[in-house]
């Protein structure tokens, strides 16, 4: 029967502190990718709300509002509809698009696409971040011919919006 002394435990003093040491950046970036991607999904929310709520205001042609939350005047629905983001990150980076693919007629449909560009793990490093491109669409029928003025067919339709 083999006997042990003290100093036989001596010997792994600190190894658990090593094995925390390599395990914890694995975990601390496990966790932060799922902050950030609860993050992504709540602004994923937000631009299936705005855009039906774009799709909506431009239904009715309600015309704009005249200010935004943040205390600015916007020109265009597109405008508004961004500003109505719920933080800075997402009002920064977030573009409105509105078309109306069979022309301004009564019963025709209104399509809007709003379209984030989203840096995913953006904290762990400013040299590394994965670009990414969120999107949600809306489409209704018209209900009113909008008012060209305040509510413009966007330029180009991206290929994200589908």
């Amino acid at each position: 029967m083999r006997r042990y002394r003290a100093c036989d435990t001596d010997d792994e003093r600190g190894a658990a502190l090593v094995e925390f040491a390599l395990v914890l950046p694995v975990l601390l970036v496990i966790l932060m990718g799922m902050l950030d991607f609860g993050k992504a999904f709540n602004y994923r929310i937000d631009e299936t709300h705005l855009a039906s709520s774009a799709a909506r205001w431009a239904v009715v042609n309600n015309g704009v509002p005249s200010t935004c939350p943040d205390g600015t005047t916007p020109s265009t629905l597109q405008q508004y509809i961004v500003c109505n983001g719920d933080t800075a990150e997402f009002r920064n980076n977030a573009t409105a698009y509105i078309r109306f693919p069979n022309g301004r007629t009564v019963g025709k449909p209104v399509q809007v696409c709003i379209v984030l560009t989203y840096k995913w793990l953006r904290y762990l490093s400013s040299r590394v971040t994965l670009p990414g491109k969120l999107a949600a669409t809306s489409t209704m029928r018209l209900e009113a011919v909008p008012d060209a003025t305040k509510i413009p067919t966007s330029p180009s339709w991206p290929t994200d919006c589908g």
